[in-house]
């Protein structure tokens, strides 16, 4: 059996020397610049506390920020998400599932689609436990292969915003041969417009 396990707390807390690691623009449907970047990415592997030589284990922060330019930029509305792109040789069983917690999520400086509430003017500025507590499970099959899967998405708006990620942490167990992890940023317009950044590959050996 092949599972993967990450449990998320996210923070808006700033970083020193912020240094963007990639970005990537699309001109929509309705010529608007749509705009995905990842900041301060990193990923640190470390010694599993299982002492499994099977399991991988790491610790994620960085930051992803969106910008929309164009006709119409106030108005947009549409969806941020975030993720991994997962490489694997082999794995031991008959097949592979991949399981994700994340406890809280907190944006920066990006206004939330709230219904009602947008009239009250709230959404601007977001609390702890802004998303219950939700894990999500799929069926990856069998190794090898490289499977991408999107640990968390949030409904924004607005022509700007950022999501801040602090001591992300995450596991693979059942893996034999290294772990390869990809991390990208996705940005999805209510029209079904998307553009999407991928990080460097990250070697979880």
């Amino acid at each position: 059996m092949f599972v993967i396990a990450v449990a998320v707390l996210f923070a808006a807390t700033g970083t020193s020397h912020a240094t963007m690691d990639n970005e990537l623009s699309v001109v929509d449907g309705t010529d608007r610049t749509l705009t995905i970047q990842q900041w301060d990415t990193h990923l640190e592997g470390v010694t599993p506390m299982d002492r499994n030589r099977l399991t991988r284990e790491w610790f994620h922060a960085g930051r992803a920020k969106y910008s929309v330019k164009g006709p119409k930029a106030k108005s947009f509305r549409g969806k941020l998400e975030l993720g991994y792109q997962i490489g694997f040789p082999w794995s031991l069983g008959v097949g592979m599932s991949f399981r994700y917690t994340t406890p809280n999520v907190l944006l920066d400086n990006a206004p939330l689609v709230l219904g009602p509430l947008d009239a009250l003017g709230y959404g601007f500025i977001t609390t702890p436990n802004l998303l219950p507590g939700a894990t999500i499970s799929a069926d990856l099959g069998n190794g090898p292969g490289i499977q991408e899967v999107a640990t968390f998405s949030v409904n924004v708006k607005g022509p700007k915003g950022a999501v801040a990620v602090s001591n992300a942490h995450g596991t693979v167990t059942g893996a034999a041969g290294g772990v390869v992890l990809r991390p990208f940023a996705r940005l999805i317009s209510s029209d079904g417009d998307s553009v999407t950044t991928y990080g460097e590959p990250w070697n979880m050996n």
